[in-house]
């Protein structure tokens, strides 16, 4: 019995990243699946986050990048125009996003809004790849949930601040 708990307990289990099943396409579709979506959830209260950490015009600067940059990529995945690398590309942004919104890395807006424009591309792409159509009420449903991500994250900013000593919140 041990034996079957440590294989069940090591057996790869499916990422659910991207759950798909009767929920493909329309408005619900696309609120939910960055909601669903762990990798996609933690990036987007992470930009949200580290926005906020930074405070000034960074604030609006790097959501706005985001979501920017993110309604580009989902064209381009509804369009079918294949981008190489953006499932490694959407993991390395989790990582990278993380870490700089947990050291709260200060960075000129310069270097951080294409940084996070970058992640937005990926994970638009990822979403519009997901589509499968062009299905504006999809795309309009995910950046919706995106935003509120965004805005949730930078709630979270204030309070968090007070532990990391390198955060500034304006």
């Amino acid at each position: 019995m041990k034996k079957l708990l440590v294989v069940l307990a090591l057996a790869p289990l499916p990422a659910l990243a991207h759950p798909g099943g009767p929920l493909e396409h329309g408005v619900v579709a696309g609120l939910m699946h960055p909601l669903l979506g762990m990798d996609h959830l933690v990036a987007m209260l992470t930009v949200g986050l580290w926005a906020g950490l930074q405070g000034g015009a960074a604030r609006l600067a790097l959501p706005g990048a985001f979501m920017a940059a993110m309604a580009l990529g989902m064209g381009l995945g509804m369009a079918g125009l294949a981008m190489p690398g953006v499932e490694a590309g959407v993991l390395a942004s989790v990582l990278v996003l993380g870490v700089l919104a947990a050291l709260a890395v200060r960075m000129p807006l310069s270097a951080a809004a294409p940084l996070v424009g970058l992640a937005g591309l990926l994970h638009g792409h990822a979403h519009g790849a997901e589509a499968g159509a062009v299905d504006l009420s999809y795309a309009l449903g995910a950046l919706a949930a995106t935003a509120a991500l965004h805005g949730a994250g930078l709630a979270l900013a204030r309070p968090l601040a007070r532990l990391l000593p390198r955060a500034r919140v304006a």
